[in-house]
């Protein structure tokens, strides 16, 4: 998962573009990258670490220019490396940077297509560099002008599979941004009126634009592109047809910030409804339930614990202190370092926890690895019993789409019964929400949403996949092969 951003401005906006990735950066904490374009020269400046770590005020200054792009990074598979931090930059034709939030699934074809057909280099095993070869050679021999780009993205479309969000700047034009044919990844418009005429941006989340000043205007939809240009100009088509529209259900689950509006949907609201749900479910399980406190496992769990706890009439409480300089615990690279960084994650609350039932409820629950730990540190502050429920259903089938969640061997749900994962993370009861009511719970009364990409909880692919794309990325995705990139 990664965050983009794209501005086009009437001021220099490298600093807009650095504040943006600092809200944006819940969504990748590996890498981060600015790339802004002077009139004459496309200039970029990116590295691994935090968006804090990454830029200091000489790199600032060095990035001038009224338009420009960003980027953040998680380490997705094959793609852990310094060379792998975007936007990536090729200078021919015009001179284009591009940062890539997603996965594309036709990777390796397109690779090949790009040498052979395109007669283009791609040096690192970034997709997102493949699908900006792709996009340079679409735009290659024509005359730069709106129109021309969206030919180009109806080329990029044609030939890349998987689900993206990408944001480019391309000298002499402006900036480039483009949603899949499907919606999986999130994209947003956004505008700010100023004294000198209009500025426009866009961004995976809505909330970049509150810091910044920006106003949402809507979102890019499914097979939509829109072109910014240096003048500050909008310009915008439906490049193909919108397919089935699915955005990912992890961002409304886990991902997102709860103050960002994903297609048209709050996220703080969706997972308020997720609680509800979930409450209302355990009533219907254990009507005379011995809870005595609803816990949180923070952060993206509070909103959906704290309906719970309304649901069923019982205390909330907060229990666990989050050290919030640890990253993201099931994206970790490996489960060795995953394991050791849950407690330096989270701290219980004794006070909390003793002589009392206590229900943790958490957003999801991956490879178990934080939930076990969780369960025997509640324990441990002195709970008389530990039920731990979940927000979503069991995660059973890789994400494909742009979260480098793990293969279905690492995924403790994966071919176990509720019975059996219970067991395994050693709760006295375990409870998942049902998909049927997590979707209804995300799309709302107004049920603005009809499908969603839920395809780590049901297998669903929206794409469809090549018939030996899971072993490929069995060898990518797996521990034991990342152990092997790094040792290597």
């Amino acid at each position: 998962m990664c965050g983009i951003i794209g501005i086009v401005g009437h001021n220099e906006v490298a600093a807009q573009l650095y504040d943006a990735l600092t809200v944006l950066q819940h969504r990748g904490q590996d890498a981060a990258g600015i790339a802004t374009a002077d009139g004459r020269r496309l200039l970029v400046h990116k590295g691994n670490g935090l968006v804090s770590e990454v830029f200091d005020e000489p790199a600032m200054r060095q990035l001038r220019g009224r338009i420009g792009i960003g980027h953040c990074r998680y380490p997705t598979a094959g793609s852990e490396g310094n060379d792998e931090a975007q936007p990536f930059y090729v200078n021919s034709p015009y001179g284009i940077a591009l940062a890539h939030n997603g996965n594309l699934i036709n990777t390796d074809a397109l690779r090949g297509e790009v040498f052979e057909q395109d007669r283009r280099n791609v040096n690192t095993e970034s997709d997102s560099e493949v699908l900006l070869n792709v996009f340079a050679h679409e735009l290659d021999t024509r005359v730069l002008t709106p129109d021309t780009a969206f030919k180009a993205v109806e080329g990029v479309y044609r030939r890349c599979v998987g689900g993206y969000a990408v944001v480019a700047t391309v000298l002499g034009l402006g900036v480039v941004a483009f949603r899949d044919p499907n919606g999986i990844r999130p994209l947003v418009l956004g505008k700010r009126s100023t004294a000198a005429g209009d500025e426009y941006a866009v961004a995976s989340e809505s909330v970049a634009f509150d810091l910044i000043g920006f106003e949402r205007v809507r979102d890019v939809g499914p097979g939509e592109a829109v072109v910014i240009t240096a003048d500050g100009e909008l310009h915008t088509r439906q490049c193909v047809p919108a397919g089935k529209h699915t955005p990912c259900m992890f961002e409304y689950v886990y991902f997102a910030r709860p103050d960002s509006m994903i297609d048209d949907i709050s996220v703080h609201k969706a997972r308020m409804r997720m609680g509800q749900a979930l409450g209302e479910k355990i009533l219907r399980l254990r009507p005379d339930h011995d809870i005595d406190t609803v816990i949180p496992i923070p952060d993206s769990s509070r909103d959906a614990a704290l309906e719970v706890a309304n649901v069923l009439n019982v205390k909330y409480r907060e229990g666990f202190i989050k050290n919030r300089y640890v990253g993201r615990t099931f994206i970790m690279p490996g489960q060795g370092q995953r394991a050791k960084s849950v407690r330096r994650k989270l701290n219980p609350i004794p006070l909390e926890f003793r002589n009392r039932v206590v229900l943790l409820v958490d957003d999801s629950i991956v490879r178990g690895t934080t939930s076990k730990q969780i369960v025997q540190m509640a324990r441990e502050a002195g709970a008389r019993k530990v039920y731990l429920a979940s927000a979503a259903p069991p995660v059973r089938h890789p994400n494909i789409y742009g979260i480098d969640m793990p293969i279905a061997d690492e995924l403790i749900a994966y071919n176990r019964t509720e019975e059996e994962v219970q067991d395994l993370l050693g709760c006295d009861w375990l409870i998942y929400q049902d998909l049927e009511d997590l979707e209804h719970a995300v799309s709302g009364p107004k049920h603005r949403l009809e499908h969603f990409d839920s395809s780590c909880f049901n297998g669903d692919y929206v794409t469809g996949t090549e018939e030996d794309y899971f072993e490929r990325i069995k060898r990518l995705r797996s521990d034991e092969a990342k152990n092997t990139r790094r040792a290597g």
